[in-house]
C-alpha cells in the first residue's frame, strides 16, 4: 500500500499555483477562471471548510459564487461582514478568531477563522472577494496570505486584460 505524502501548507499552496497556470492557461472567462480556483484551493486543504468567491453585483453589493463547501450567505453588502471590509477597504482580512469581531457575519455557525483577499481590477475597482473559512480557530496565517493574494492576482489579470 502507497503512503500518502502530507505536503505542509507552503508546498500545497505552490503545487496549488503550479496546477492553476497549467489548468487555467489560455481561460479568458471570469467565473470558469473562479470555479478552477474555488476546487483546487478546496480539494487541497481539508481545513478550509468553505472556499469561495463574492462578485460584485450592484454598487457595494456582492453575491455568492462559484464556491465549494456548505452554503454560504447569498448576498454581502460592503457595509457587513469580513468580506464587505476587505472590499471597502481593498485590503485583505485574516482574521484568527472569527468570535472576537462585532462585526463578522456568520455564514455559519462552525467558521472560526477567517481570510478575505479582495480582487481588484487595473483602475482599482474590487470586482470581487475570495473567502476562505476554516473550523478550526487560528488556522489562517501569513503563509495563507502571501499565496491567496497570489491566487487573486490571477482573477485580477482577467480584469486587466479586457
Amino acid at each position: 500500500m502507497e503512503k500518502e505524502v502530507v505536503l505542509n501548507k507552503e508546498s500545497r499552496y505552490l503545487k496549488v499555483i503550479e496546477d492553476l497556470y497549467h489548468l487555467l492557461e489560455g481561460e479568458t472567462d471570469e467565473i470558469s477562471v473562479m470555479s478552477t480556483i474555488c476546487c483546487e484551493v478546496f480539494n487541497a486543504f481539508d481545513e478550509f471548510s468553505w472556499v469561495g468567491f463574492y462578485r460584485l453585483t450592484d454598487t457595494e453589493l456582492m453575491k455568492v459564487g462559484p464556491y465549494q463547501g456548505g452554503h454560504g450567505c447569498l448576498v454581502i453588502p460592503f457595509s457587513k461582514g469580513v468580506c464587505g471590509k476587505a472590499a471597502t477597504e481593498k485590503m485583505s482580512q485574516l482574521v484568527k478568531d472569527v468570535n472576537a469581531l462585532p462585526y463578522h457575519i456568520a455564514c455559519s455557525s462552525k467558521t472560526q477563522s477567517e481570510l478575505v483577499v479582495p480582487v481588484i481590477d487595473k483602475e482599482g475597482k474590487v470586482r470581487a472577494v475570495f473567502d476562505l473559512d476554516s473550523e478550526i480557530i487560528d488556522y489562517v496565517d501569513d503563509t495563507d496570505l502571501k499565496y491567496v493574494e497570489i491566487i487573486c492576482s490571477i482573477v485580477s489579470n482577467l480584469y486587466t486584460a479586457k
